[in-house]
C-alpha cells in the first residue's frame, strides 16, 4: 500500500469519525470524557509507582500529585455526565487562554503568516467564550462536536499535506 493510499485511507476514517462524533455529540463526548478519566487514573498509578528514593517532600508532593489524579479520574468515571459538564467548562476556559496566545503571538508579526495566527486566535477565543457563556447548558454537545471538527481539521490537514517520494 503506497504512503498516498494509507494517507487517504486514514483521512476517510477520520471524516467518518468526524461523522458521527457531530451527529452523535453526546454520545462521542462522553466516551471523550471516559478515556481521559481512564488516562487520569492511569497517570495517577504511575505517579504512585514512581515513589522513590526522593526525600519526604518530594514524596509528599508525589502523593498529593496521584491523589488528585485518581481523585478526579474516580468523578469523571463514577459520573461521566458530570465529569463533561466539568470537561466542557474547563475546555472553554483553555480556548481562551489558548486564543489570546494566538492573538499577542500574531500581533507580534514575528512569525510567518501572522495574519492567519490573528484569526485563528479570534475564532479560538470566541469559541472559548462562547462555551463559557453558555456552561452548563452546551455541555451536552460541546466535547463530542469539538472532537468531530478537530477531527475534520486532522483529516483536511492530512489530504493537504505534499506527496513525499517512497523510498
Amino acid at each position: 500500500m503506497t504512503a498516498l493510499l494509507k494517507r487517504r485511507l486514514t483521512a476517510v476514517l477520520l471524516i467518518i469519525g468526524a461523522i458521527a462524533a457531530i451527529l452523535l455529540p453526546f454520545i462521542a463526548g462522553t466516551l471523550v470524557t471516559l478515556v481521559i478519566g481512564g488516562i487520569a487514573f492511569s497517570v495517577g498509578v504511575g505517579q504512585l509507582l514512581q515513589l522513590g528514593q526522593e526525600n519526604i517532600q518530594g514524596k509528599l508532593f508525589r502523593i498529593l500529585s496521584a491523589l488528585l489524579y485518581i481523585g478526579g479520574a474516580v468523578f469523571i468515571l463514577v459520573d461521566p455526565i458530570e465529569g463533561e459538564i466539568s470537561l466542557t467548562l474547563f475546555a472553554g476556559v483553555v480556548m481562551i487562554v489558548e486564543g489570546l496566545m494566538e492573538l499577542a503571538t500574531g500581533a507580534s508579526g514575528a512569525q510567518p503568516a501572522s495574519g492567519l495566527v490573528v484569526v485563528d486566535g479570534l475564532i479560538t477565543a470566541l469559541f472559548g467564550l462562547l462555551l463559557v457563556i453558555e456552561w452548563p447548558s452546551d455541555s451536552i454537545w460541546a466535547i463530542g462536536t469539538l472532537f468531530g471538527a478537530a477531527l475534520s481539521l486532522s483529516a483536511i490537514k492530512l489530504l493537504n499535506q505534499p506527496a513525499v517520494a517512497e523510498s
